[in-house]
């Protein structure tokens, strides 16, 4: 007994310990923490945007306060519904959701569940850092106790609405009801309230305009659960969810395309950011006012986005776009070189030179057709690359394999659901697509010599004290080797000076483009696109009706004049780096004649004249092994030889550049027949009427003699002299 009162002693003794020493550190941290009333009415401050050269950049980002009795009864609870249905009821801290969290860390081993009520979070978002610590929960306790003794529910939940982000750069419930709804917050119905509060979560995540289907799906649950908590009455909750999204902006006041991109990271770097807790930041952006601004001027009649790239830092320096952000569409034949062309390479499917059959054909039941539905032959994979020829990409990607060509698609952050794995996406054929930036990434892998990273607006964030809270340092990974790139930027030169991007060839310094035009299948195109890249940037440009509507661009028109009037920008103090070097790749000399007529991918013989070779880039890892010799080693087909009117005919195959020399043998004796160059036909009309005679023929070069060919023996029948004119019967 002595000894269970001693060990509980001890306990008490322990615990009462901890409990002074967690009064101890509350006050403590807490001394001189105060609420402060000015904070709480938040403006744009709250986070400042710079540009890439320091200066500051004004946003569309302002609130305009609103008061509790303005707004209809239903939407403040739309928000107590969702994030606080105890609101009205708890004095600050929701000791329910907290015993309950603190159950499932328990269990889990974690403290990944950490319940948050409107009062903290209006904390939060006004007075403290993002940070998670211990100090700072204790700091949240006592402002959150300030707060409450201080204000009406009603008060801090009209405080609450006023602070909180929406998405789409728009901050408090006034600027978010005109930004999304096109009217003030005390004309919202139930639906386009509920609508707001689910945004509160993820306004990235649940932008109507970026994911419709998550976005109705979050606001029904909030009508429901408005429902449930006697918000709204069933009647008004049934026409609620049969009332459509939004499907654009209806406002005219919302930031540049550049701003949202920015708060649209933001949000991912800061999840809290929709319902407090990040506190006051200072964002330093790439942005490059002088490039903003020329990629804003466009003369695009139909939809309009464009950006510049560097490639080299992975950073965003201007993004135009008529949409509020750029929109996720069919990439077209922009997707080529990403998907076909680059992995087949990687791959060693194919070379530039690789000689490929355009015809119709059927894959299985599906038959591509060529823009204008033309087939032409054999091509090289340059040319079918850099004319945007449509078989041969389809051909390549049936060899390399759909999985293959999507699984190189998904390390440059282009992930391609299982429903859109067909031979059709060779043509850009899928669902819903890409936007342009992600496109634009895919392309600076190819720029940067085959690594990958995400480009980003955001350089880095400060809080309020100007500790640096995040700082972009890309991490590229492997994608494609430097040889690949260097490959595929040559082709994709060829594009823009003879191919479909060749409004870029007065450019003066090299760059490599690809072009895209979508189509609706009925004869009207739906998505035109130029990306083009130098070893510095990637500039992309897209058009396109947001309905989907005919457009009268294709890639190759106003997009590629465009793309070329922004690189004339970014380059007017000088020309860009040049392309580099590779020591992987070797330029040889193929056999002209061979690859032309017999399709076949041979090195050229080391004596061949200049115009019998064909020169091309080659991996050293994946050389040609044939080599020609038919220079080194002349080489001909048999002749023909016919016997009329008491003479001999012999009909030459055409080999440029050889001589000939033939010889006959007959009556006990040689005699040279022909010496020269080539000739269609050999006449030999001194020849004895009745003899037999063989004939021989040896190509020569330069001296070098080649195999000698013997043709069959002739017999001259008896008869009369031939005519004077015989050689032309």
């Amino acid at each position: 007994m002595k000894h269970a009162l001693i060990a509980l002693s001890a306990v008490f003794g322990t615990a009462l310990l901890l409990l002074f020493g967690l009064v101890a550190a509350y006050f403590g941290v807490t001394a001189g923490v105060r609420l402060d009333p000015a904070k709480l009415s938040l403006d744009t401050a709250c986070i400042r945007l710079y540009d890439g050269n320091g200066d500051p950049i004004e946003t569309a980002a302002g609130k305009r306060d609103v008061s509790y009795e303005t707004l209809p009864r239903y939407l403040p609870r739309a928000f107590v519904a969702v994030e606080d249905k105890r609101f009205f009821s708890h004095r600050g801290f929701d000791v329910r959701r907290i015993g309950k969290a603190m159950l499932k860390n328990l269990a889990s081993f974690s403290f990944r569940e950490g319940p948050s009520t409107i009062s903290q979070q209006l904390v939060k978002n006004t007075h403290l850092t993002g940070e998670k610590t211990i100090a700072r929960k204790l700091r949240e306790f006592k402002l959150t106790l300030a707060l409450e003794r201080r204000y009406t529910k009603e008060e801090i939940l009209a405080l609450y609405l006023n602070s909180i982000y929406f998405g789409h750069s728009a901050f408090g419930i006034e600027r978010a009801a005109r930004f999304y709804f096109g009217k003030d917050a005390e004309r919202l119905t139930p639906a386009e309230s509920a609508m707001l509060a689910a945004l509160v979560k993820s306004p990235n995540r649940y932008s109507p305009f970026k994911n419709a289907e998550k976005c109705l799906g979050r606001r029904n649950y909030v009508l429901s659960l408005m429902r449930e908590q006697g918000a709204i009455t069933e009647e008004e909750y049934a026409a609620a969810v049969e009332e459509p999204i939004p499907s654009a902006p209806a406002g005219e006041e919302h930031a540049n395309a550049y701003i949202e991109l920015v708060f649209e990271e933001l949000s991912e770097l800061f999840p809290d950011l929709g319902a407090g807790g990040f506190g006051d930041l200072t964002v330093h952006t790439f942005l490059d006012p002088v490039l903003q601004e020329a990629a804003e001027k466009t003369s695009a009649d139909s939809d309009y986005c464009a950006l510049v790239v560097d490639a080299v830092r992975r950073a965003v320096r201007a993004l135009s776009c008529s949409l509020p952000s750029p929109p996720a569409r069919l990439p077209a034949s922009t997707l080529k070189p990403l998907l076909v062309y680059a992995p087949a390479v990687e791959r060693d499917l194919i070379s530039p030179a690789t000689p490929v059959l355009d015809e119709k054909t059927d894959f299985g039941g599906y038959s591509p057709s060529d823009f204008g539905g033309t087939c032409g032959g054999y091509m090289s994979t340059r040319y079918a690359l850099a004319h945007s020829v449509n078989i041969p990409a389809v051909k390549i990607l049936n060899s390399l394999g759909v999985d293959e060509g999507c699984g190189f698609l998904e390390k440059m952050g282009l992930s391609v659901p299982k429903d859109d794995r067909s031979l059709a996406l060779a043509l850009g054929g899928m669902r819903e697509g890409f936007p342009l930036p992600k496109l634009a990434d895919g392309y600076a892998t190819l720029a940067s010599g085959g690594t990958y990273a995400p480009s980003s607006a955001i350089s880095s964030v400060e809080d309020g004290d100007g500790h640096v809270l995040y700082s972009f340092r890309p991490a590229p990974r492997r994608v494609f080797s430097e040889e690949t790139c260097f490959l595929i930027g040559d082709m994709l030169q060829t594009a823009a000076t003879e191919g479909t991007a060749k409004a870029l060839k007065n450019l003066p310094y090299p760059v490599a483009a690809k072009t895209g035009t979508g189509e609706n299948g009925r004869g009207g195109n739906t998505d035109a696109y130029t990306v083009a890249y130098t070893r510095d940037s990637v500039v992309a440009v897209w058009m396109g009706n947001r309905d989907c509507s005919p457009i009268g661009a294709m890639g190759g028109g106003a997009p590629a004049r465009e793309a070329e009037r922004l690189l004339r920008e970014v380059f007017k103090e000088g020309a860009p780096a040049p392309f580099p070097s590779c020591d992987g790749v070797e330029k040889v000399l193929l056999d002209r004649e061979e690859y032309e007529k017999n399709h076949l991918l041979l090195l050229a013989d080391p004596s061949s004249p200049p115009a019998t070779t064909l020169p091309e880039l080659f991996k050293r890892s994946a050389l040609p092994t044939g080599k020609s010799e038919r220079f080194s080693r002349p080489t001909i087909q048999i002749p023909t030889i016919t016997v009329r009117n008491c003479a001999v005919c012999i009909v030459l195959c055409h080999a440029d550049y050889y001589d000939y020399e033939i010889k006959r043998y007959g009556d006990g004796k040689t005699v040279t027949v022909y010496s020269g160059k080539y000739r269609e036909k050999i006449f030999d009309n001194s020849v004895r009427a009745g003899g037999e005679y063989r004939y021989s023929v040896t190509p020569l070069y330069k001296g070098t003699r080649g195999a000698t060919v013997e043709l069959p023996a002739v017999h001259i029948p008896e008869g009369n002299a031939p005519p004077e004119d015989w050689w032309s019967e």
